[in-house]
This record gives C-alpha cells, sequence and structure tokens, in this order.
C-alpha cells in the first residue's frame, strides 16, 4: 500500500504542475494591416500597443510598411545592412525568410553584415562574382544576376572555382561570402555547396538560437516574458483551450494508470496473504507428531474440551501465563479479537481450533505434555 500511496502522490503533484504551466498567454498576436502573418514573441510591432510584458525580445522589432499592392509588410531593419521585408516565420524552427523590398536581394547579400542582430545565415558560401560581356554568356545556360547588370555586361556570380578561372572574357568583381539556402541554386550544384551559377534571388533564411523556444513550440506552446519574474524570465505559455483539452487528456491517462496500479496492488496483497495462509497450515500440518503414547491415552471428549478456558484476544495481546505471541501449533502470531483456548493448570494457550483438534486425539497439553487434573470452568 505504500507503494499505491506514493503513486498516487506522484501523480497529484504531475496534475498540479500542469495545471500551473497551462497558464494563458494574455499576449495576442499583432499583424501589419491586412497581412496575415502572425507577429508573437520574440517578435514585436513597433507602433502597436501591447499588453505590460508583452513586448519583443531586444533585436527583433519590425516596422509596418505598405507594398506596391497596398497590403501591410512587416519589415526588419538589419544594422549595417539596411530593411528586408519579411515573407514568413517559423516559430517551431526559429526561422525567418526575408527578401529585399527594393527587389534586388544581391546587391544587399553582399553588404550584409549579422555580427550586431541576433540572427546568423542558415548556410554561407563563397561566391565569385563575374562582369562578362551579355555576348559571352548567351546561349550559356548560366544565371546572371539581373539588378546587378546593365545593357551592355552581365554578372555571373558562382562557387565553382573551375566556371571562374575558365570564363577568360570576363572580369573578376570581387569574392564574397553570401548566405544562402541549402535549395538555392541555379546551375545544378542542388544544395551540394557547388553552384555553377546562381541568380541569388531566393529569400534570405536566417535563423535565431536565443531566446530558444523550440520546445515550447513543440508542445504547442507559445513563449513569452515571465509575469511573475522581475528580472525579465522567459516562460512558455499555453492557450486556455488547448491547456485544458490537453490537461483533461493528461488525467485521463493518468487514472487510466494509477487506478490499475491500486487494483494490482490490492489484488498482489489478498493472495500474498492467502499464500501466507495456506503455508502456515501446512506448516501446522506437518509438524512432527508427538511421540507414541501409551495405548490407554486417548483423547477428550467434546465437553470436556469445552470445559477449558476461553479467552478473546484484545488490543494489547496481553495473555495469562507463560504464552507468547505465536500459537505453538501454527505458528502463527496472534492478533485481536483472536478467540484462545488455555490448558488447566500449566495456562499454556493455543488457537482454539487448533489445540481443539489436537485435544481430540491427546488428553495432555501439547507444549508441556501435563495432563489436567480438572477442567475449568467455560467462560
Amino acid at each position: 500500500m505504500e507503494l499505491v500511496i506514493k503513486i498516487i502522490l506522484s501523480f497529484t503533484f504531475i496534475l498540479s504542475t500542469h495545471q500551473i504551466q497551462a497558464q494563458k498567454n494574455h499576449c495576442p498576436p499583432q499583424y501589419c494591416g491586412t497581412n496575415p502573418l502572425p507577429i508573437r514573441f520574440p517578435f514585436t510591432l513597433q507602433g502597436q500597443q501591447q499588453p505590460q510584458n508583452c513586448g519583443g525580445y531586444p533585436g527583433f522589432s519590425f516596422t509596418c510598411s505598405g507594398d506596391i499592392e497596398g497590403r501591410g509588410v512587416p519589415l526588419l531593419t538589419l544594422p549595417y545592412s539596411g530593411n528586408f521585408s519579411v515573407r514568413y516565420i517559423n516559430y517551431l524552427m526559429q526561422e525567418i525568410q526575408l527578401y529585399d523590398p527594393d527587389g534586388c536581394l544581391p546587391q544587399k547579400l553582399m553588404a550584409l553584415n549579422l555580427t550586431s542582430s541576433p540572427f546568423e545565415a542558415m548556410y554561407m558560401d563563397e561566391f565569385v562574382f563575374l562582369s562578362c560581356p551579355r555576348a559571352a554568356v548567351a546561349g550559356t545556360g548560366l544565371a546572371t544576376v539581373d539588378c546587378l547588370g546593365n545593357a551592355t555586361s552581365a554578372v555571373v556570380a558562382t562557387t565553382s572555382g573551375t566556371l571562374a578561372g575558365s570564363m577568360s572574357m570576363c572580369t573578376t568583381m570581387f569574392k564574397l561570402p553570401i548566405p544562402v539556402s541549402w535549395d538555392d541554386g541555379g546551375g545544378g550544384g542542388g544544395g551540394s555547396g557547388d553552384w555553377l551559377s546562381s541568380d541569388l534571388g531566393g529569400d534570405l533564411r536566417l535563423t535565431w538560437s536565443f531566446p530558444d523556444c523550440k520546445g515550447c513550440e513543440a508542445r504547442g506552446g507559445v513563449c513569452g516574458y515571465d509575469r511573475n519574474s522581475t528580472v525579465g524570465g522567459i516562460t512558455c505559455y499555453f492557450h486556455h483551450e488547448k491547456g485544458k483539452r490537453g490537461l483533461e487528456v493528461f488525467k485521463i491517462i493518468a487514472l487510466s494508470i494509477v487506478i490499475p496500479a491500486i487494483l494490482c496492488s490490492i489484488c498482489i496483497s489478498c493472495f500474498t496473504c492467502i499464500v501466507e495462509r495456506r503455508a502456515a497450515r501446512n506448516r501446522a500440518a506437518t509438524v512432527a507428531p508427538p511421540p507414541p503414547q501409551p495405548p490407554a491415552m486417548v483423547g477428550l471428549d467434546e465437553s470436556t474440551i469445552e470445559s477449558y478456558k476461553k479467552v478473546v484476544l484484545g488490543e494489547s495481546k496481553r495473555l495469562p501465563g507463560p504464552n507468547g505471541v505465536t500459537c505453538p501449533i501454527c505458528l502463527v502470531d496472534y492478533c485481536p479479537k483472536d478467540e484462545l483456548r488455555c490448558i488447566p493448570e500449566c495456562q499454556h494457550c493455543f488457537h482454539s481450533e487448533c489445540v481443539d483438534e489436537w485435544l481430540r486425539l491427546n488428553s495432555s497439553c501439547p507444549l508441556c505434555r501435563n495432563s489436567p487434573s480438572h477442567p475449568l470452568e467455560a467462560v
């Protein structure tokens, strides 16, 4: 039963802890105009009022700007690198997808500096930029960076040193590490890190490591500032309905484990008690028989046996005479309310059912072998 109590207390503690954590998040997501992209912690949208303790993490602020179609677009300003429009945020993987609102991302990539921001590039590759006559690249299938070229020259970006060395009619502009996506590439690199050429027209994908909310997001929660913390700590919140449903499911699972455990413990306890009882009876049945008695020695009749004193054991389990706490016949400890019978004169006591069986076959005390000279009145 002690094990069952520990299991119940453990599950009660887990349930109470889960209830504490399943707090409602009072920081609603923000939106930039009609843009459906939700903006929430660690990001925040400047210019919109938020409840206390609902601000964003340092370096994660957006401004809201309209695009050419009049829709709101969140803008992220990176130090030394300018403004980038936000296309998508993956809160679970902690990734953000950016593009150039002016339509020439390669130009911004060449000046990208992430040292003063909380973001880092998912993948970097060393690109050689070549300025080539348009006639020289026409029909070659090479991708060109159109926004960096002009009417007479085209710009080719490649990570292939072989290609860069073979383009004798081209001039090397510069070599730079450029952040690219794994699936970016135009000429067959296929994300292997060796682009024949690329127009660098894909989105800029960045990631962040802190604050780390991946575990919270994976459990269906939302990160935010801890309202009970005075030092700006971060905790995990759960939507009220989701937390409630999750708690109900958790209770069902917990009860489905606790109840069978209790029933199993009760069954094991009952089975153990029955086995011990049978073992005690078997031990009593296999006690060595008394030495042979003279033929004249016979057991007592029922009236004589019933005349011997009976004692109902109280809570103190005190017995008259020279008796211990164990029945010498069945070797089982006495318990309160057990019915005992005592042999006259020697005052040795036994379980009544044990000694009655003995006295039907023998007229002497099973412990000291003395025969009582007269019976006592039953009480």
